[in-house]
């Protein structure tokens, strides 16, 4: 059984003693495609289980309490950045130096000068983040700390009993921030068009060197280590059976964990499928001629992964020189700019939302993210794990528990179900969508959470 210890606290400095630039309420914490290939051949080249989950806080409480899982923390987590934080945000904002318009008449040379615009005259004088800082503080948020580095968390549990545990993890450039639409669906289904039998307890990790959580001051944190992380999470919050989700580095956290093949998990859905058979990925990387016996799906999925690993600059920054990246640690449009650049189709949809079109996302949707991004610095310390991965990033990985697989349609490529069907011996659903892109849960909720719903109901 878990211990409640109630322990009060004014220290609010990590554990550098440096003051940090958020604090705890309750209570402090201590805290060019030659390139790509380069790079992609780079790659390939503690606690006990707990029968029941802690406690929480009342939320009407003022005293303030630590919960211990015997010898584990387990911290309650609140954030309030100073209101000088977010004056000198919008002062940097407005100093910006901007350079000339772009000399062709669309994207192809990257964000347009008229977006970074728009986006940084919204962002100094309309946009609230206090907004979302109090619905980040609505939500049940934790901190623990787990192989060294403190994570931080978001646990909602439902009010059904029979729910199913779910760890849904988040991607680049994206955080927790992505995930805020599905969380009242999946926690509480009956209120959201669904029923008691499609509730999920909800825990939410924002992945080392991300958000709230740690950021690691040695080399070793890829997608093994987190996957290795998330489980134990997972044990230590008292789940002995859960099932996880992902997309973009969350799809491979997930899949790495099915890999890993922890009993505990009963089975994964993912919305970014790593299903490319490992020679066809090597022969798009080198620009080799691929099979010519292919499907038209297969050779469709071919066609877009070729244009991805040419229009892939980002990625090929970060998984070889994070470091240089320090400009985005000191120019807020400057981080925007490179945030919003992913893939052509969602900056084009951001592009539209800060033109004034309405689309799946909101113009404070955007911002919620870029500016956790910016209040906690962790632009540098999030661009390191493209840096610690060793994997290639859509090769099959040989999961062997169940999966089930959600295309959407603006995806960085359509996975095909007969790759799906290879990769995946166990694929107990495949759907493709008719409308989303690659930031699902944030765009397109409620099509995700119909999606997890449906494909995770088996394991039940």
């Amino acid at each position: 059984m878990a211990r409640v210890i109630a322990a009060h606290t004014s220290c609010r400095r990590d554990h550098l003693g440096v003051p940090p630039r958020w604090f705890l309420l309750r209570p402090s914490v201590p805290s060019s495609s030659d390139l790509f290939t380069a790079y992609v051949n780079r790659l390939e080249s503690e606690a006990p289980i707990h029968p029941k989950p802690f406690s929480t806080t009342n939320q009407h409480s003022k005293e303030t309490h630590m919960f211990f899982t015997t010898e584990v923390a387990i911290r309650p987590f609140t954030v309030e950045f100073p209101e000088t934080e977010l004056d000198a945000l919008r002062e940097r904002i407005a100093a910006t130096r901007w350079p000339e318009k772009e000399t062709v008449a669309d994207q192809s040379q990257g964000v347009q000068l008229a977006t970074s615009q728009a986006l940084a005259r919204y962002w100094a004088s309309d946009y609230d983040w206090r907004k979302v800082e109090a619905r980040l503080n609505a939500l049940p948020q934790f901190i623990t700390e787990i192989d060294g580095l403190d994570i931080h968390f978001i646990h909602i549990r439902s009010k059904h009993e029979d729910a199913l545990p779910l760890i849904v993890t988040h991607g680049w450039p994206g955080s927790i921030v992505e995930q805020l639409k599905i969380i009242e669906p999946l926690t509480d289904p009956t209120a959201h068009g669904g029923s008691a039998s499609d509730a999920f307890h909800l825990v939410i990790p924002s992945m080392p060197g991300f958000g709230f959580s740690g950021k690691p001051t040695t080399t070793g944190w890829g997608p093994d280590r987190i996957a290795r992380a998330w489980v134990e999470l997972m044990k230590r919050l008292g789940y002995t059976r859960f099932v996880a989700q992902g997309g973009d580095w969350g799809a491979i956290v997930t899949e790495t964990m099915a890999v890993q093949a922890t009993p505990e998990l009963l089975g994964i859905h993912i919305n970014m499928a790593c299903v490319v058979p490992p020679e066809i990925d090597q022969a798009l990387l080198a620009g080799h001629p691929v099979p010519s016996d292919l499907s038209d799906d297969e050779r469709a999925a071919c066609d877009q992964l070729a244009f991805f690993y040419q229009h892939i600059g980002y990625a090929v920054e970060m998984g070889s020189r994070p470091e240089t990246l320090t400009g985005l640690a000191d120019s807020p449009v400057g981080l925007a700019a490179f945030m919003i650049d992913h893939d052509p189709a969602s900056l084009a949809l951001i592009s539209r939302v800060f033109a004034g079109q309405p689309e799946g996302l909101t113009r404070d949707d955007v911002l919620d993210n870029i500016t956790l991004f910016w209040l906690t610095n962790t632009a540098v310390s999030a661009a390191r794990l493209y840096w610690e991965n060793k994997s290639p990033f859509f090769s099959a990985r040989g999961v062997s528990i169940p999966v089930a697989v959600s295309v959407f349609p603006d995806e960085l490529y359509q996975a095909p179900r007969s790759w799906a069907e290879k990769a995946y011996p166990n694929l107990i659903h495949y759907n493709k969508l008719d409308k989303g892109g690659h930031f699902a849960a944030w765009e397109q909720p409620q099509h995700l959470v119909d999606e997890i719903r449906a494909g995770l109901r088996s394991l039940r």
